[in-house]
């Protein structure tokens, strides 16, 4: 899932900086697949080298997007003063739309969804918080308010200035945005957003591989996942898979399906993940919970989630069905690497052989708490599943 929002985000970025050299047309297919690969390694060299020079490279280019984005609702909000909202008035959408199914609607909010689907990340990298239990809810209660509000100004800026049939028709909005009413100054504006993709890069895949570290961690992935470099303590292995992921994912996917896989796998699995918890807090209502909500809320989710993937898949059998799909091969690899426990000698041996292999190529060893000083990497390395 999270190698396909990279695939997506990398394109986004390819896109952008390369627009301003094909302005009549889209880039070339190898010219943004090549761009993106470039990126991709380069950020995975950074995330492999040092976590802050990762965190620091996260901090610049968001701020980067801040700004970028308030220059936009700067220049959106000044045209609505001077009466250009034509684009902003009700019968205008559904003057462009005749007679929109819910189908469609729902479509629509679900790849929309994926310019929000941020939300959650910090969750991956919990260990790496300071004080997580008081900081962690701090940052959501701040940040999901403020990226809601500055991307619904964004949107209502672009209207300002542009139909929904120009939208569609444009490849790189806030490059068209930027030509359109920034004149002379309109380079800001593919430098800005191709600054922010980079960054958005950098977030996905520093909190994608700690997925995959973790994962390896309680036994769901191969062990090699759960190591870190000596030195620099990066989850380098981990890195490497979701590199290697999003690459193959960029030479066999198109911007579009991406989005509607992504978004469809994503409302699937929160979907999923909600109705878990409150079947927890049905059965086992005594657990710790070091974070509470009131139950209306995950309800009210079920509920918007469950018509939202009904609809979307009605309306997009074929896309929607391919992410459900993609989803159901994890269960098959599931029920071989975790459920079956008594596997034949021969497959540890082999596991063992490329976790020494892979040892040795990454420069990589189990961190401290999870390897006790008695226990041999042989005995670990057989505990752990595939």
């Amino acid at each position: 899932m999270y190698p396909t929002t990279l695939a997506v985000i990398a394109l986004t970025f390819s896109n952008y900086v390369l627009q301003p050299a094909f302005p009549n047309c889209l880039p070339p297919y190898i010219a943004t697949r090549l761009l993106s690969t470039i990126c991709i390694l380069l950020l995975t060299w950074v995330n492999c080298s040092s976590v802050r020079w990762a965190t620091r490279i996260q901090d610049f280019f968001t701020v980067g997007k801040l700004l970028a984005l308030v220059l936009i609702i700067v220049v959106g909000m000044v045209q609505i003063c001077k009466g250009h909202y034509d684009a902003l008035e009700p019968q205008a959408a559904f003057e462009f739309i005749r007679d929109p199914s819910v189908g469609q609607i729902a479509l629509a909010f679900l790849q929309a969804s994926f310019a929000f689907s941020g939300w959650n990340f910090l969750n991956y990298v919990t260990e790496e918080v300071v004080e997580p239990r008081k900081n962690l809810p701090r940052a959501i209660y701040v940040s999901i308010p403020l990226v809601t509000l500055v991307y619904t100004l964004t949107n209502i800026a672009y209207f300002s200035s542009m139909t929904p049939e120009e939208l569609l028709a444009s490849n790189a909005v806030a490059v068209t945005f930027g030509e359109k009413l920034l004149g002379m100054f309109s380079w800001v504006m593919p430098i800005s957003v191709a600054l922010s993709t980079f960054g958005g890069i950098n977030g996905y895949l520093f909190t994608s591989s700690r997925l995959c570290f973790s994962g390896a961690r309680e036994g769901h992935l191969p062990y090699l996942l759960a190591m870190i470099h000596l030195k620099n303590c990066t989850p380098i292995p981990a890195l490497l898979v979701c590199c290697t992921a999003t690459i193959v994912i960029l030479c066999i996917g198109e911007t579009h399906n991406l989005i509607n896989y992504v978004s469809f796998i994503n409302y699937l699995s929160y979907g999923v993940t909600i109705a878990g918890l409150l079947y927890y807090r049905w059965k086992k209502p005594h657990l710790v919970r070091p974070i509470k909500v009131n139950l209306l809320v995950p309800i009210s989710y079920l509920v918007f989630w469950a018509v939202l993937l009904g609809f979307s898949l009605y309306s997009e059998p074929v896309v929607c069905g391919m992410g459900l799909v993609i989803m159901l091969t994890g269960v098959p690899i599931y029920f071989i690497g975790v459920q079956w426990s008594q596997k034949p000698h021969w497959i540890y041996s082999a596991v063992e052989h490329v976790t020494y292999l892979g040892q040795k190529l990454c420069y990589v060893v189990f961190p401290q708490d999870d390897l006790s000083e008695t226990e041999p990497l042989t005995e670990k390395t057989e505990k752990s599943e595939l």
